[in-house]
């Protein structure tokens, strides 16, 4: 299933660094911004999580939330959030199955050598659970969260 604006997003229910299970129904009636990274307190992953911080009361006055997910356990969930003092969830996919089902795992090119792994991506789906807005391959992380945020508010047009 392909990830495609004016489709409904799939279906998920992971656990959180608290061990608790998050699904998209939790965030139903709301904007929900659903980001896919590589790996917890990695350069490139925490420079996007910090900037998710940063922005986050901002995103959140326009009603919409910001939840992580990569395939780390929740142990290491809750210390890069704790360490960066992240006030979004970080849900753990260890299997990558949804990650595959958001198009977020899959075959990527590092360093001129295809291989497979997480491809650091955003969805944006909208209160009726559908997609508005996927950022497929994003390739400058520190970037991204203002790019998001900016759609958000209407007004970008990447």
């Amino acid at each position: 299933m392909a990830i495609e604006v004016g489709k409904k997003a799939p279906a998920f229910t992971l656990e959180d660094a608290n061990g608790e299970r998050v699904s998209l129904s939790d965030y139903a009636g709301k904007d929900l911004i659903l980001y896919f990274y590589p790996r917890d307190d990695t350069p490139g992953c925490t420079k996007e999580a910090c900037g998710f911080r940063d922005l986050w009361k901002k995103i959140q006055a326009r009603g919409a939330v910001v939840v992580g997910v990569s395939p780390d356990k929740p142990a290491s969930h809750g210390n890069f959030a704790a360490k960066y003092k992240l006030p979004f969830p970080l849900l753990c996919d260890p299997n990558k199955e949804m990650m595959a089902r958001y198009e977020a795992f899959g075959e990527k090119t590092m360093y001129g050598k295809k291989t497979q792994g997480v491809i650091r991506s955003t969805v944006w789906i909208g209160p009726d659970g559908r997609v508005k807005k996927h950022w497929k391959r994003v390739a400058n992380a520190e970037a991204h969260p203002e790019a998001v945020f900016q759609a958000l508010t209407g007004e970008a047009d990447e």
